[in-house]
């Protein structure tokens, strides 16, 4: 929980600052070996009864015909919460999500991004979450690379026609 998540912040705090470094330097060293992700979402309101079938149509269409590429890489792995089966899509094999029933849908990069499509289930709008990676050669690159992550996210949002 939050509690827990503080501790083990300051606990990270405290031994970067023993070695004589930041917490942010410490974020970014990790940048630099893992890659940075940024991560976005964009919410769409479809009101009424129209809107609430747009919505089941919405997802039916990612079901049906999932995207082959985001952002110039290839999917690579669909992932339906709603039928419980994620697809390697090179291979077409298919394994258990092993989680629970919902519907959301996950597309998942060569490249390593992730988008995910959740209608809400209170609302009458379909929210999509957007996690890209990208990596840092250098952490001088932090701001170009950051930028460059975030233009991503754009072009995925237009390749998918969301906005």
């Amino acid at each position: 929980d939050a509690v827990s998540a503080c501790a083990l912040v300051a606990e990270m705090a405290a031994v970067a600052k023993a070695q004589g470094r930041t917490l942010y330097e410490e974020m970014q060293q990790m940048y630099a070996e893992y890659g940075l992700y940024v991560e976005d979402l964009i919410s769409l309101t479809k009101k009424g009864q129209r809107g609430a079938e747009e919505i089941k149509e919405m997802m039916a269409e990612l079901r049906k015909n999932p995207p082959a590429t985001l952002a110039g890489s290839p999917v690579v792995e669909v992932r339906d919460y709603d039928n419980g089966k994620i697809t390697h899509l090179r291979t077409g094999l298919t394994e258990s999500t092993g989680v629970e029933s919902s519907n959301v849908l996950q597309f998942i990069t060569e490249a390593g991004d992730k988008i995910s499509a959740r209608p809400s289930g209170t609302e009458p709008k379909i929210k999509f979450y957007f996690s890209v990676k990208e990596p840092l050669a250098s952490i001088a690159d932090y701001e170009t690379t950051h930028k460059k992550a975030e233009a991503k996210i754009k072009s995925i949002i237009e390749e998918m026609q969301l906005k």
